[in-house]
């Protein structure tokens, strides 16, 4: 229901999960144990043959700007990122996914993102990578939720997912111009602020696009489709993250659990499946954005995989959906932060 997220002793008054912002954030109420806070804008807006990703984050002890841009075509990927020591809250990360600008720049690298009328405009500037995106956002379901750790009252995972957002502009790589057309181009946003524990593993999937229209409705238009799916971090056991979208509308899922290759995570075929049986997924790997820090203390092992899912969904009223090779991504991410 409608409220704050913490009391003024810093702990949670509602766990579980939500389809819209119904909970306010406010980082002065964080009582959690000093250099704990995460605070992070990650967008990613993929087409069939490109995509590009970009990450805000305000770590405590220390921020991230980064800037990726990805050819699945070549099956590779340039990144271009940036360290921020000790921001200690200063990068003004908003309270809100609704409300409140981002414009961060430092070391030759800039991301602003701005509320319009509509959606949000991203724009960036890296070296050899500049551009511009419109993210149309009409009113429709996402994914939120409120997650505790166990053992540590005041830390907390607040979480919000919002999926097929679709995209309009360009992104210029070494002075070639790529167009986004929302015909073709979807973005995700995820809007993470939260007092993590030390060490972390955890799985997360999306993707975001269009699927055929229904059966038998001969030449329905296709219908917007996305999905967020993930575990390992927190206690989970009043709601899970698991959330597919079709037409805006949201449907709820229980656990989905990741079958991962034995081998190198892009060098054979994922498996994802549902307890209840209503997301079952296979995906392909096309190139792994992988990146490793050794600091001792801090760690970071991050493979975050992109390529195509293929399979099935069934809404809550039993309708069946078939998707076939829908861009999109999955991740094993270990921190010690």
């Amino acid at each position: 229901t409608p409220g704050d997220l913490h009391d003024p002793r810093g702990f949670l008054l509602q766990r579980g999960w939500a389809t819209r912002e119904v909970l306010r954030y406010r980082r002065g109420r964080v009582r959690a144990f000093p250099l704990r806070v995460k605070e992070w804008d990650y967008y990613c807006v993929l087409t069939d043959g490109f995509g590009v990703a970009l990450t805000v984050s305000d770590n405590d002890y220390l921020g991230f700007l980064g800037v990726t841009w990805l050819d699945f075509e070549a099956r590779r990927f340039t990144s271009r990122d940036v360290l921020l020591p000790f921001p200690h809250g200063r990068m003004g990360m908003p309270e809100s996914a609704d409300a409140g600008d981002v414009v961060v720049r430092h070391g030759g690298v800039e991301i602003s993102v701005l509320h319009q009328s509509g959606g949000r405009r991203l724009a960036f500037t890296a070296p050899g990578i500049t551009g511009e995106l419109f993210l149309a956002q009409p009113p429709m379901d996402r994914m939120v939720i409120a997650t505790p750790f166990a053992g540590a009252p005041r830390h907390f995972y607040y979480n919000q997912k919002i999926n097929c957002l679709a995209a309009s502009g360009f992104v210029s790589v070494d002075g070639q111009r790529h167009d986004f057309t929302p015909e073709a181009a979807f973005g995700v946003l995820d809007w993470g602020r939260g007092a993590w524990t030390y060490d972390n593993t955890w799985y997360w999937g999306s993707a975001s696009g269009l699927v055929a229209g229904a059966p038998g409705a001969g030449a329905a238009a296709p219908r917007r489709f996305g999905f967020n799916i993930g575990y390992g971090f927190g206690d989970t056991s009043a709601a899970s993250e698991n959330m597919f979208f079709l037409d805006g509308v949201a449907h709820k899922l229980d656990q989905v659990t990741f079958h991962l290759p034995s081998g190198p995570l892009d060098a054979s075929d994922w498996r994802f499946s549902s307890n209840d049986g209503r997301f079952e997924m296979t995906f392909v790997p096309v190139v792994d954005r992988a990146s490793k820090t050794d600091l001792g203390v801090i760690v970071s092992d991050q493979h975050q995989v992109f390529g195509r899912f293929s399979g099935t969904v069934i809404c809550d009223s039993g309708e069946r959906v078939v998707v076939r090779d829908l861009i999109g991504f999955a991740e094993r991410v270990h921190n010690r932060w």
